[in-house]
């Protein structure tokens, strides 16, 4: 890779190592492809050299680079999302624990500077759609055998042993089990106290998936226990936690005691995270195969503690030995976050949250070139127009769907019944597309991190279009607003930073939000799609009429693709 000053005219080809404005308004952002009119235009502006990129032969560019490693390291229930500016991320599938290849991971970071991967630590709880994981090329190429040596590092045949992929950066979901608890009780106490406890503990089983299939409460005796134990493992429920009336004090006491009546060994007394410390581990193998936990005091409540943590290890199948209890010191002091009662994934920093997504739906126009006929109802491969629309965000990762009505409002949200939706309606919407834009963004401001403006009249969106968006979204990177591209031209929808909610707020007439893209061009991301679904909507009733005759023969999809 050759990096430094060339020439304007001669630049063609080469890729653009910083952002420049030209004097006509034009923005040629840092790591485009200079074209050779990109050349003829920088020399009108009285640029005699650029400072630009040129790729050796064995140069791989950024983007390829980084989706090549964030393939190698992607595994189970992981999705790698398509590579910008250089940079590849990699994101839950599903609710579980994040498992994480340390020594794979710090293998590849020593291989070459030039190539980066960041995870969130090993074994942290995540949620589908959220960040597990990104891979960032430094430079705007890499040579091949780098890259080829950071996949090799990353890439493992399957093992035999757990069924895994064997790959450095996958999901171990939350799996389905049937958890019972024993609470045991002295003479005199309260059942509220003993129902608090349990709700709590239901509560804490939801979150992860679960629930608890079954309780028994009996008298903080070893015998009673052990009889407790015997009847809920001869009914199949597994793991078993133990929350006693008071807390274990020794390996022989009340709750490890009654554990080895009913057959159970114990492995571990003790750990080094506080709140939790006086947490037991067991098991046993007759009559089945079942962990059992000693619930520590401090889980009585909802607050963080190292219950939590083993807890989310046992649903997620993960195994927990006493030398991993052992080794949970470093960041096992949780007081501080359990005194703010904030969630251990969130409040430790242990995920990236991924940002909450709206999108708003624009249908509450007239038509005025439609004639009589609201176009948004008009049938289109089978559904109202609107619906289409609708259909194609619900399928998608986002977080809420905004439906902004204005004329004909009840027959719209009579197309619409069944769907997950939010309906806002806005009075104003004879004054034109800015006050149901208004309307929408002011429903979703205070929850959402972005919105995804979307008209109602655009019938052949689809989920990937939307999905492509949110992957792109990124206002840290600079990429604050996404425009999808189809050959150079821009469509919709368009994805919007929260900080241009006050801005979208305050437009006036029959307009939407494109002097915004235009005022911001240094944050905005053109997302190149692959066909011309995101340019296509229906305004007039002539191309409603051409679309419904191609509806009557083929698919009704302009774009060649069928939509359903």
């Amino acid at each position: 890779m050759k990096f430094g000053p060339i020439p304007a005219a001669d630049a063609a080809h080469a890729i653009l190592a910083h952002t420049l404005r030209l004097p006509d308004g034009a923005i040629f952002k840092k790591g485009r492809v200079l074209a050779p009119e990109d050349c003829e235009a920088l020399v009108r502006a009285g640029h005699d050299t650029v400072t630009a990129v040129r790729l050796d032969p064995d140069d791989m560019a950024e983007n390829q680079a980084a989706a090549q490693v964030a393939r190698a390291a992607g595994g189970a229930h992981v999705r790698v999302a398509e590579a910008f500016t250089g940079r590849a991320n990699l994101f839950a599938e599903t609710r579980g624990l994040a498992a994480i290849d340390r020594a794979r991971i710090d293998a590849l970071n020593a291989i070459d500077q030039a190539v980066t991967v960041a995870t969130v630590p090993v074994h942290a709880r995540v949620d589908a759609g959220d960040m597990v994981a990104t891979v960032k090329i430094i430079p705007f190429a890499v040579s091949r055998q780098v890259i080829e040596k950071c996949a090799a590092t990353l890439e493992l045949s399957a093992d035999p042993a757990s069924g895994e992929s064997g790959r450095a950066v996958a999901v171990r979901p939350l799996a389905r089990h049937r958890p019972a608890m024993v609470l045991t009780r002295l003479p005199g106490v309260k059942e509220s106290i003993l129902d608090r406890a349990s709700g709590n503990m239901q509560t804490r089983l939801h979150r992860l998936g679960n629930q608890l299939e079954h309780q028994v409460r009996c008298a903080h005796d070893s015998d009673a226990v052990a009889d407790a134990v015997r009847d809920l493992l001869g009914a199949g429920y597994e793991p078993i936690l133990i929350l006693g009336a008071s807390a274990i004090a020794d390996r022989h006491d009340v709750i490890p005691s009654g554990i080895e009546k009913a057959g159970g060994v114990v492995d571990h007394f003790g750990m080094p995270v506080d709140p939790g410390n006086l947490l037991l581990l067991a098991h046993t193998e007759t009559p089945t195969d079942a962990i059992i936990v000693g619930v520590p005091g401090c889980a009585r409540s909802l607050k963080a503690s190292g219950f939590d943590w083993v807890l989310e290890r046992v649903l997620a199948g993960i195994a927990v030995s006493s030398g991993q209890i052992m080794a949970m010191g470093v960041g096992g002091l949780l007081a501080d976050i359990a005194s703010r009662g904030q969630p251990r994934h969130r409040s430790a920093g242990q995920s990236i949250r991924r940002p909450e997504l709206a999108a708003v739906v624009l249908a509450g126009g007239q038509s005025r070139r439609m004639g009589a006929q609201n176009k948004l109802l008009a049938r289109v491969a089978g559904k109202p127009m609107v619906a289409r629309v609708v259909d194609a965000l619900v399928a998608t990762p986002l977080d809420r769907v905004v439906v902004v009505t204005g004329h004909e409002s009840d027959l719209v949200r009579a197309a619409l019944a069944g769907r997950p939706v939010e309906f806002v309606y806005n009075p104003d919407h004879a004054e034109g597309m800015s006050t149901s834009l208004a309307a929408g963004v002011a429903a979703i401001e205070t929850r959402a991190d972005a919105v995804l403006v979307c008209l109602g009249d655009m019938p052949w969106i689809r989920p990937d279009h939307v999905q492509t968006l949110i992957d792109a979204f990124n206002p840290v990177e600079g990429r604050a607003i996404c425009v999808p591209v189809y050959q150079h031209k821009p469509g919709n929808p368009v994805l919007f930073a929260a900080d241009f909610f006050p801005a979208m707020k305050s437009i006036t007439g029959d307009m939407g939000a494109r002097h915004i893209i235009r005022d911001n061009a240094e944050l905005v991301h053109h997302v190149a799609m692959n066909d011309s679904s995101v340019l296509l909507d229906l305004d007039t009733a002539d191309a409603l009429a051409a679309v419904q005759m191609i509806d009557s023969v083929t698919s009704g999809d302009p774009t060649g693709r069928d939509t359903e």
